[in-house]
């Protein structure tokens, strides 16, 4: 498929996906979107890849959205274009997602690096939820994933007063996974991408469902939920042959079945 506001490539088992609006900061749009969730499903069904990377340039990850498609909207109107309801396609992807942020990610840029399962940030990242100075909030999953990463007194200064975090700060806060240079930024994403893309695909499907689950189920329900991961994981080729490999000394062949 051609895309117009992003570009996409692999990297040995890696797909690659780059934001791709530079006249716009790589605001996002109803279009950058739909382009992005078809080539994250299209890499997640491709049994030759085992783990997506989605990146900006240097300068940003994608500034927010943007608001000249949305600046004279109604509220019907909004729900209609089902922009912001396309965050929610990331839920679907069962393998794993990772951001490699350089630059800004406000408002929605950073709603997107937080709808990934791992954050990696050069030294030049910020993180930030302005929406409140143009009269909104937060529609992509903003107010409930950063409260839930930083927990409710650092998320309402950051949503309700319009506080940007350094890269230093989101890593010590625990928002991102590393800070590294930026000239070193993408081939150190892309490395920690191919070490987790060499895992054994169903258990990392189930184990980033579980780790999801975590955050979003009552503890009982994730415990039974990761239990039941557990034993089906048992019923695979993949279990047989990681544990046979072990005991041989050997490195496991997957089959992702």
């Amino acid at each position: 498929m051609a895309y117009t506001s992003i570009l996409n490539e692999t990297r040995g088992r890696v797909g690659l996906i780059t934001l791709n609006r530079p006249q716009a900061l790589n605001a996002l749009n109803p279009q950058l979107l739909t382009e992005l969730i078809q080539a994250l499903s299209d890499y997640d069904s491709d049994p030759a890849i085992g783990a997506m990377l989605i990146t900006g340039s240097e300068r940003v990850f994608a500034a927010g959205a943007d608001i000249k498609f949305m600046a004279g909207a109604s509220a019907a109107e909004m729900r209609a274009n089902g922009f912001v309801s396309l965050f929610e396609g990331l839920r679907q992807i069962q393998k794993p997602v990772i951001a490699a942020v350089s630059g800004f990610a406000l408002g929605g840029g950073c709603e997107l690096a937080l709808a990934c399962d791992m954050i990696m940030a050069s030294e030049t990242a910020r993180f930030g939820q302005p929406e409140v100075t143009i009269g909104v909030i937060p529609g992509g999953g903003g107010t409930q994933r950063l409260t839930r990463a930083l927990g409710k007194a650092l998320a309402m200064e950051v949503i309700l007063n319009n506080r940007t975090l350094s890269a230093v700060e989101a890593l010590r806060f625990g928002l991102v996974n590393h800070v590294v240079p930026v000239e070193l930024l993408l081939n150190q994403s892309l490395a920690l991408a191919e070490e987790i893309a060499e895992r054994a695909p169903l258990a990392l499907a189930a184990a980033k469902q579980a780790v999801n689950n975590a955050d979003e189920l009552a503890l009982a329900a994730g415990l039974a939920g990761e239990r039941e991961a557990f034993y089906n994981l048992f019923d695979t080729s993949d279990q047989k042959e990681g544990m046979q490999a072990f005991i041989e000394k050997r490195k496991p062949r997957w089959q992702g079945r």
